[in-house]
């Protein structure tokens, strides 16, 4: 497996050329100089290339094993956590006031996607617990928060959330597992829950369980439902840890990747727990780290593919194999490296326009969601609540088809495990279905987040594309990049249009073309994505400088997006104008 190059200068020329953080007026995107963030990304990376990407293929091969009752994870793997843990890595974005520190989310994204991109199965474990902590700094009890909190952040502890049970996933209003009060105000949790990533493992001195489960005589469907604290080991007053809690692993799930994370059956038999937030308020609670859950499964969607496009272009610039069209390019050589030939290049530079497209729409939704939370602005709030069935649904289907992508280059040798190539995708999969499946996202999309407040954030949207367009810029560039995202913007627009005259009527005709909507939609906010760093690339080129190829690469890479990606525009309307005639017309027994 090839070894794992962080793209620093990326990160830099979005956070300060593309984005232009330190005069976004964000409060705390004013410490976001140039130096600061790169002294950040520097350290980062070096713990993803040294530490964790190492271990990738280990934790592959390995995987994790269930021996009475405990979990141990892969060689190496509980050390590479501790580094993890003593950097402040975990704590980067979390709140000062549990020894977090307090950066920007933004900063959480960057270099989340280094170590995702490294690691991906080992990062899940800090991953998960990010989650649970926003979900007990904006719903637990002052006593919660100061109980689980602290060593939460420090990487003591990790979290978890508890939602699948066998009978049920998306549907948490078919959950079984109960709540039983008890006098001293604590509940008995009973039942059974399945799919909980790092449920058990040998990383950390206790795991906080957050589990969904329905109080007794309470509301039936998800409107019954409340969240709990649930701890492996009961915490004393004193922050000391005492008694094993009635919760325990009894199964490990035997997957297609992300061997290095432990995917858990837990039983819960009389568990002592504490109810967060309002009773019967526990999916509103939940979905604080389901949203925040979202956007990292979309972060790894990409980030293994830009793994996987890194592997690729090395294997493709060392691999001898026939002669280029036009002639030898390494006549000294028995061949020319594959990487003259069309149909490689045709490859790679469909990994690469993604890649790069993707990592720019993920730090702009991460700065909506510091826009949001840190500015209190409604209006960024319902923006990135629109965007993110995009994030995690376009993402996630692109990035596996760009780790398939990157399998084919180097042909044979990326379907033997030895290369690496097989486990990107095998990994990548999971993206796709996890935190909600993409057909899930398109269907809150089209069905919820296009109609939500009149449509405003989707007209707030297409002015974010009417504002790029009528940026200044040269011929060129509104050739190249104004007017192929005008013509993308203008089927998207259509697309709404066919879904509002048709929603009502035939509810079913509009849904049968959600996914098409999606996929439609990422599209477009990677074109935005295009034409911003093509605008700043050309600025960077014109005020000169020694990064004169990295722009020229930036534009030409645009260019490929805009021409060969953002057409399928153009049939994805097709098709939802096609309707779902066809897709609802054999009865089910037919099938």
């Amino acid at each position: 497996m090839t070894a794992y190059t962080a793209p620093l200068r990326d990160f830099d020329f979005l956070l300060h050329e593309v984005l232009d953080v330190s005069h976004a007026g964000i409060p705390g995107y004013d410490a976001l100089d140039r130096e600061t963030t790169a002294a950040i990304h520097t350290e980062a990376a070096r713990l993803a290339e040294e530490v964790l990407a190492p271990l990738n293929a280990v934790g592959d091969t390995e995987g994790c094993r269930l021996e009475n009752g405990e979990v141990f994870t892969p060689t190496g793997f509980a050390a590479a956590f501790r580094k993890l843990a003593e950097g402040g890595w975990i704590a980067l974005d979390c709140d000062e006031a549990f020894g977090g520190t307090g950066m920007p989310y933004l900063m959480n994204c960057t270099t989340g996607e280094m170590f995702v991109a490294a690691n991906m199965a080992l990062n899940m474990y800090q991953g998960l617990t990010h989650g649970a902590i926003s979900a007990l700094q904006v719903h637990g009890t002052p006593d919660q928060q100061a109980r689980y909190l602290p060593n939460m952040v420090a990487g003591r502890w990790t979290g978890t959330m508890n939602l699948t049970e066998p009978q049920c996933g998306t549907d948490l209003g078919l959950i079984r597992t109960r709540a039983e009060p008890q006098d001293d105000g604590s509940y008995a949790i009973t039942g059974q829950k399945i799919w909980i990533s790092g449920g058990e493992h040998d990383m950390a001195e206790n795991i906080v369980h957050l589990v969904l489960a329905k109080i007794p005589g309470g509301p039936k469907g998800t409107k019954g439902i409340s969240l709990f604290v649930v701890p492996k080991f009961l915490v004393n007053d004193d922050g000391s840890l005492g008694t094993r809690n009635g919760v325990a692993c009894v199964g490990l799930e035997s997957k297609m990747g992300i061997h290095g994370a432990s995917t858990c059956v837990m039983a819960y038999e009389g568990a002592r727990g504490w109810l967060v937030g309002e009773e019967h308020g526990g999916l509103k609670a939940m979905f604080t780290m389901m949203n925040e859950a979202r956007l990292g499964v979309g972060l790894q969607g990409y980030a293994v593919a830009a793994r996987a496009h890194q592997a690729a272009v090395a294997f493709a610039r060392d691999r001898l194999q026939g002669r280029a069209v036009t002639g030898a390019r390494n006549p000294e050589g028995p061949a020319d490296p594959i990487i003259v030939h069309p149909d490689v290049r045709r490859m790679l530079m469909d990994q690469r326009a993604f890649v790069e497209g993707a990592r720019a729409f993920a730090c702009w939704g991460a700065t909506l969601i510091d826009r949001a939370h840190r500015a209190q602005d409604a209006d960024a709030e319902a923006l990135i609540s629109l965007l993110t069935p995009v994030l995690k649904g376009f993402l996630t289907d692109r990035g596996f088809e760009t780790c398939v992508g990157a399998q084919q280059v180097p042909g044979g040798t990326g379907y033997v495990q030895s290369a690496g190539f097989e486990q990107f995708t095998r990994d990548a999969r999971i993206a796709m279905i996890y935190e909600g499946t993409n057909g899930i996202q398109a269907l809150d999309l089209v069905g919820r987040k296009l109609a939500q407040n009149g449509g405003k954030a989707m007209m707030a949207f297409f002015e974010q594309i009417r504002a790029e367009t009528r940026a200044e810029a040269d011929d060129r560039l509104r050739a190249d990049f104004h007017e192929p995202l005008k013509a993308a913007s203008k089927d998207l627009q259509v697309a709404v249009g066919v879904f509002m005259e048709t929603g009502m009527k035939s509810p079913e005709e509009a849904l049968a073309g959600a996914a098409d909507f999606l996929r439609m939609m990422g599209h477009v906010c990677l074109g935005l994505m295009w034409a911003r760093m093509a605008r700043a690339a050309a600025a960077g080129l014109a005020a000169g400088g020694g990064d004169a190829d990295f722009y020229r690469a930036k534009l030409v890479t645009g260019r490929h997006y805009m021409r060969r990606a953002l057409p399928e525009t153009g049939l994805l309307l097709a098709r939802i104008r096609a309707g779902g005639e066809t897709v609802m017309a054999l009865e089910a027994e037919a099938f």
